[in-house]
């Protein structure tokens, strides 16, 4: 059985590696025609598939060998690597963020690329990223990072918006994770890995093999396992040295953790199934199992004057409950100010002190048995460790081929059904729930969120004789799809309103609210769609492309969109490519129903902040209303030149969205408001400090300028591939509702993320040897500490541009081992540190919003064996 893709397939466009291969080099020009052969996409049109200077639509594709030359085994730092419109940022104290990264292409959020798997859809994780860095706030994209690179043949990038083809999500473009599909042969690596500060070690142990599948099919089996050390790029807060220093020995140092987070037993397992039928026929099954447990940090709870927890105001006094007053309806504490009609009376015992376990007001409370503070748990205040297990499963099973007989006779088709589950399993560690007294637990199970897909899929394709030079080829299909969102509630001491919440005390376990029963359920939609895509060669030198899809949900109604796309041939070496399209993306079921309580910064204070679906009562109050889709208008125009060894594209698009949907800022929930929030059935609206809620409030137009070159050439005795790749992005927020989204959040939607990237690689190959190097530019943006949401001043700056610089080296001992060595940012460039005002605030040493690593170089050795 070929393991090739036949011409008919439906399939998208076409391209060439960005940079892809040392291994092109290392080999003569007739393998390495067939290996470029084989490295054809399926992404871009679904016609039979092009040479990439043939490509109506830009795509690039990175093969699967050069994806694993990389210090990082995490997918998402691969692509980062190799195409400069993606990124991909480590957000150490971000709730879910931090256990699944969003992504970004070409300036918009993880939602507005669509993921797909041997070309069908993938499935959405189950985390939204709630502090998504500001562009992916309240995001929902897959999880990408299950993705092995041994277990990928190619990745195809098709830059170019492809709604009117697959629907939602594919506004910024689409990525194709190509499986391999070998029946033979394999490999086993082992990887080990660590910064040059001397933590977050790693090792990745991965393989693959492929098997016959009877005589007529094959069997490809992948699996990865890793575990990565945590990292700290931490100073010691100063208000904790403070405390400290006046004697309270229970401080940690640092008593808050910016790096990475702990990844523990992080197993992927991949098959990719194919069996030729016979009559012209295949059957393929492929999926996944992934799980991984992850534990990151959160931010420190001071002693003195954490809200609701160790005071309620301000740090003046402590907060001291009052036993008898909880249990019996009479105050019984000497040193608490409670009262029934007023229980929210600060305490007697002063908190602004050196150190208040000292003092003889605190001694003199804690040897009262009907008086007790939550500083009697945690005396060094406390930093609660967020953690999860994210389980990700998939399934895809279909069969294809020609239809030799019937009305549908010389047509191609396609049948397929898949379905996908993420799970995302949270904890909280080294935590309370402050309203159940000196009895709460410190560790906490939270709940869960569970995403679902399924998606059926019929597509035809055909090659149609209509009188010119080469057929007309159409295709068309139907698409059924259910997705639902699923809340599971924590257990019960992290959701509970103890006894004490009438006196100030925190409900729930602090930091991160575990889901109650009030919250627990199922929501799901469903939507149909149909697609008719046409391509023909209207002459010899003018191609042009079509495609309309109209979509029908069962909650907002349907969306009707196309696409038109064309690519003029100058002469041999010269092309001209443009197209037009318009795309929707629909808000998730996650985004419409979610509910969560988190920790944020806003001014440098953290805050308790209460995300409601859209028409929750709460959320209904301060505005919030139904959501409705994006909608997105797409232009781009570009050139594509090739002379021998020399190809080169330059691409300009520009993106307008409307409506477009995200995490509103936070919203102050107002003292006069209490009243009528509690008539609505908002319970202890006094404990909710802002509200947040999903919206439509903005609209932004995207533009920039991709440009790819490539050149080949014999140098030091050896084959040389030169690489560049550059990308200027620009966004623009064009209309904002000033009452959800903040200035700030304006600010960081435009100037977060560079407006200019590039990378320039060498890649040389000798009989025994092989290397490259890889330099990466990172132009000036606008840096943000944490999720500060300050527009100017507070704690950000516009941050200086960077260079980094990774390389390796791999040496084939024999036929079937290659030892290799490289490093990340072999050069140690650090990332952007803060402002010498507000250094250590928050115990941090460098914005963690910025494009490249701020941990800093990381170097790895890595043996593989060839089989």
């Amino acid at each position: 059985m070929s393991t090739t893709f036949r011409t008919g397939t439906i399939a998208l466009a076409v391209g060439l590696a960005l940079g892809t291969a040392p291994s092109f080099a290392a080999e003569g020009e007739a393998e390495a025609k067939t290996k470029n052969i084989e490295r054809i996409a399926v992404v871009g049109s679904r016609s039979a598939p092009r040479s990439v200077a043939e490509s109506p639509v830009p795509v690039d594709i990175i093969g699967g060998d050069e994806l694993g030359k990389n210090a990082s085994s995490d997918m998402l730092d691969m692509l980062i690597g190799a195409i400069p419109s993606f990124n991909a940022r480590t957000q150490p104290i971000s709730d879910a963020a931090s256990l699944i990264r969003p992504v970004n292409l070409r300036g918009l959020p993880s939602d507005s690329t669509l993921i797909l798997l041997n070309g069908k859809r993938r499935h959405r994780a189950s985390v939204i990223a709630f502090q998504g860095g500001g562009i992916n706030d309240g995001a929902q994209g897959p999880d990408i990072s299950v993705i092995p690179s041994a277990a990928l043949k190619q990745v195809e990038v098709l830059r170019d918006g492809a709604a009117a083809q697959y629907g939602s999500d594919a506004i910024a473009g689409v990525m194709n994770f190509v499986l391999k599909d070998d029946a033979d042969g394999g490999s086993i690596s082992v990887r080990k890995g660590s910064y040059y500060e001397g933590d977050g070690d790693s090792t990745v142990i991965d393989g693959n093999v492929g098997l016959p599948f009877t005589k007529d099919g094959f069997a490809n089996l992948s699996f990865q396992l890793k575990n990565a050390d945590a990292t700290s790029r931490s100073v010691q807060r100063p208000d904790a040295a403070a405390i400290a220093a006046a004697g309270n020995s229970s401080i940690q140092n640092p008593a808050q953790i910016w790096g990475n987070p702990e990844i523990e037993d992080d197993i992927t397992l991949f098959g990719n199934v194919g069996l030729d039928l016979g009559d012209d026929k295949e059957f393929y099954m492929f999926g996944n199992y992934s799980e991984r447990d992850v534990t990151g940090g959160f931010y420190y709870r001071n002693p003195h004057n954490r809200g609701n927890v160790f005071s309620i105001d301000g740090g003046e006094t402590l907060l001291v409950g009052d036993v008898g007053l909880a249990t019996t309806g009479v105050p019984s504490c000497s040193w608490s100010n409670a009262t029934a009609d007023n229980p929210l009376t600060p305490s007697n015992v002063a908190a602004n002190v050196g150190n208040v376990l000292d003092s003889p007001d605190y001694q003199a409370m804690v040897a009262d048995p009907n008086c007790f503070s939550m500083n009697q748990i945690m005396p060094g205040g406390y930093t609660p460790q967020f953690g999860g297990n994210i389980t990700d499963t998939s399934l895809t099973i279909g069969t294809k081929g020609d239809i030799n007989s019937g009305m549908l006779e010389g047509w191609f088709f396609d049948l397929t059904g898949s379905v996908g589950r993420n799970e995302s399993k949270f904890n909280l560690k080294n935590s309370l729930n402050p309203s159940l007294g000196l009895e709460t637990p410190v560790d906490f199970q939270t709940g869960s969120y569970i995403q679902m897909e399924k998606t059926f899929n019929f597509d035809l394709v055909k090659g149609i004789e209509m009188g010119l030079d080469e057929l007309v080829n159409v295709a068309m299909g139907i698409e059924w799809r259910e997705e639902s969102f699923e809340i599971v509630s924590g257990e019960e001491a992290s959701w509970k309103a103890g006894i004490y919440a009438d006196q100030g005390f925190n409900i729930g376990s602090h930091g991160f609210k575990g889901f109650g029963p009030e919250t627990q359920g199922r929501n799901d939609r469903r939507n149909v769609a149909a697609y008719v895509d046409v391509e023909a060669q209207l002459t010899e030198d003018l191609l042009v492309g079509g495609a309309v899809r109209y979509e029908d949900f069962n909650t907002f109604g349907n969306t009707t969109n196309y696409k038109l796309t064309a690519q003029y041939t100058v002469n041999d070496e010269v092309s001209v490519r443009a197209s037009h399209s318009t795309g929707f993306r629909a808000p998730t079921v996650g985004q419409a129903n979610v509910t969560n309580t988190q920790t944020s910064i806003v001014n440098g204070n953290l805050i308790q902040t209460f995300l409601a679906p859209p028409t929750n009562p709460l959320s209904s109050f301060y505005g919030g209303e139904e959501l409705t889709p994006e909608e997105s208008r797409s232009f781009a125009g570009g050139l594509v030149y090739q002379d021998g060894a020399f190809f080169f594209t330059v691409d300009y698009y520009n993106i307008e969205v409307t409506d477009r949907l995200a995490q509103s800022s936070q919203i102050s929930v107002r003292a006069e408001d209490h009243a009528a929030l509690e008539a609505l059935g908002v319970v202890n609206p006094e404990l909710i400090s802002a509200v947040t809620y999903f919206t439509n409030d903005f609209d932004t137009t995207t533009q920039g300028v991709d440009v790819v070159a490539n050149y080949t050439m014999e140098l030091l005795g050896g084959d040389t591939l030169l690489s560049l790749a550059y990308n200027w992005n620009e966004t623009t927020v064009d209309k904002f509702n000033e009452a959800t989204t903040s200035e700030g959040k304006v600010h960081r939607l435009e100037e977060g993320m560079p407006d200019h990237r590039a990378t320039f690689t060498i890649s040389q190959s000798w009989e025994n040897v092989t290397s490259f190097v890889r330099v990466n530019y990172f132009g000036e943006y606008f840096a943000t500490h944490a999720d500060d949401d300050c527009a100017i001043g507070c704690w950000n700056e516009i941050a200086d541009s960077a260079v980094t610089v990774d390389a390796e080296v791999s040496y084939f001992l024999n036929d079937s081992i290659t030892l290799s060595a490289g490093a990340n940012n072999i050069f140690d460039q650090k990332a952007q540190k803060l402002p010498a005002d507000s250094y250590g605030v928050l115990g941090a040493q460098y914005y963690e919003s910025g494009p490249f690593d701020y941990n800093g170089g990381y170097y790895y050795v890595k043996a593989t064996y060839n089989f």
